[in-house]
């Protein structure tokens, strides 16, 4: 556990709670409409395909693949935050896209082919807070 991060942390909503717990357990739970099947993030109280409120949280594979990214090389003085650092979108094996950190990668475009297969890294950050991250599948 890092008690030295620096960065800022979400601030759970009432919807986004289950989310940040299940994170804590080292699960990824997002949701799914029981109506008409669409499996999204980020979590919200109804569909975003049919406006049903029938949804229910599951818990998700954890894997995916790199749909694009950019490579941040300018670091942030405060929070400090040391660059380069790869912000990517992870598109899940169940079809939502998330916004989220590739590591254990070199940031090198010519190293991060997009379609690369991708699973999901639990950094718990705090005592409370862990973030999900992805790093390429084995």
């Amino acid at each position: 556990m890092a008690d030295e991060y620096k960065a800022p942390l979400p601030n759970p909503t009432p919807d986004s709670k289950p989310f940040w717990a299940a994170l804590k357990e080292h699960r990824l739970e997002i949701q799914r409409c029981k109506d008409c099947g669409t499996a999204y993030f980020y979590p919200r109280d109804v569909c975003p395909e049919c406006l049903s409120a029938n949804v229910e949280w599951f818990t998700a594979s954890g894997r995916g693949k790199l749909h694009t990214f950019s490579i941040v090389y300018r670091p942030l003085k405060y929070p400090p935050l040391p660059a380069p650092y790869v912000l990517a979108i992870v598109e899940l094996d169940e079809g939502p896209r998330m916004m989220t950190n590739l590591v254990g990668v070199d940031a090198d475009p010519a190293k991060l082919p997009c379609d690369m297969p991708v699973v999901i890294d639990y950094a718990d950050v705090t005592a409370e807070v862990t973030l999900p991250r992805f790093r390429p599948a084995a």
